[in-house]
């Protein structure tokens, strides 16, 4: 396995931890939309901030992220699901920036501080339920953070963390989810606020060959964790040219009869793996006689 998420619970119950390591799925993702530095870091902690979300839900729940900042970046959106399968693209893919203040990849930049982050869940109902709040931060942790406290009342921590080498792709990318329970003592909380407060970036531990099980136990210290389960995490796109032949359909007889008269075909890309399908005169004029049934 080499992507994975590990689910805990620690200090007795009174706190839910989620450590993960998502250095070969975001890997994928910059390779097949080509991103530079600061849209694959954006593009990296998003999904990194989904799977955790993802985590969280059960069966065939699924949820979709969206970041809007008014950053040269432009929307980002992210699906994930209970499974730890993640799929997203980022408007812009091609932004790089000067390092920040301290010396790390601009994200806030490349997102901006203003706009919003919308979390959608689909739970299987008649009707999907959205929550949404203004990005506070633009560097997506705190953003993900404020969402969580403000949206569903669940006092969190998010650490979301890329390292991306100077070729622009992905060394290590990883990140964590804290959520404290009703019932925490104080000295619980305090301890993990300190424990937040001094641990380095996920993905420079990882780097090191640090595992989510070590970045756990570095968040909560040694025996306080009990790990109750651990998922493979994996970038996996659900599109297929069935799919974009319904969507074809949908757009009704005129609209195909143009593709075949002034295009002599057409081509569908999928905004979020990439993928090509071309779609012949022939396959036009069955999908016409779809339409018209």
């Amino acid at each position: 396995m080499s992507d994975y998420l590990l689910k805990s619970i620690c200090f007795d119950g009174q706190v839910r931890v989620y450590t993960i390591d998502a250095t070969e799925t975001v890997r994928e993702a910059q390779k097949r939309h080509d991103t530079w530095s600061a849209s694959s870091a954006a593009l990296g902690r998003t999904m990194i901030g989904a799977l955790l979300l993802g985590a969280t839900l059960k069966g065939k729940e699924k949820i979709t992220v969206k970041v809007e900042g008014n950053g040269p970046a432009g929307h980002i959106i992210v699906d994930s699901n209970s499974k730890g399968e993640v799929k997203g693209y980022i408007a812009n893919p091609k932004v790089s920036l000067p390092p920040n203040a301290a010396g790390k990849i601009d994200v806030r930049g490349a997102v901006g501080t203003e706009g919003s982050l919308t979390v959608t869940k689909d739970l299987g109902m008649k009707d999907t339920f959205s929550g949404q709040v203004p990005l506070i931060s633009g560097e997506l942790g705190e953003d993900f953070t404020y969402y969580m406290a403000n949206s569903e009342q669940t006092p969190s921590a998010f650490g979301l963390s890329v390292l991306v080498d100077t070729d622009d792709s992905i060394k290590t990318a990883g990140g964590f989810m804290i959520q404290v329970m009703p019932g925490a003592t104080d000295e619980t909380i305090t301890k993990l606020e300190q424990s937040i407060a001094s641990i380095p970036m996920v993905s420079h531990l990882m780097e090191t060959g640090e595992k989510p099980e070590e970045i756990l136990e570095r968040l909560v210290g040694e025996g306080n964790a009990k790990i109750l389960e651990k998922t493979p995490i994996t970038f996996n796109c659900d599109c297929s040219k069935d799919r974009f032949s319904r969507a074809i359909i949908a757009l009704g007889s005129k609209e195909i009869d143009d593709m075949i008269t002034e295009d002599q075909g057409a081509e569908a890309s999928c905004h979020f793996c990439g993928n090509h399908y071309h779609f012949t005169v022939e396959d036009l004029e069955a999908l016409k006689v779809s339409s018209n049934s």
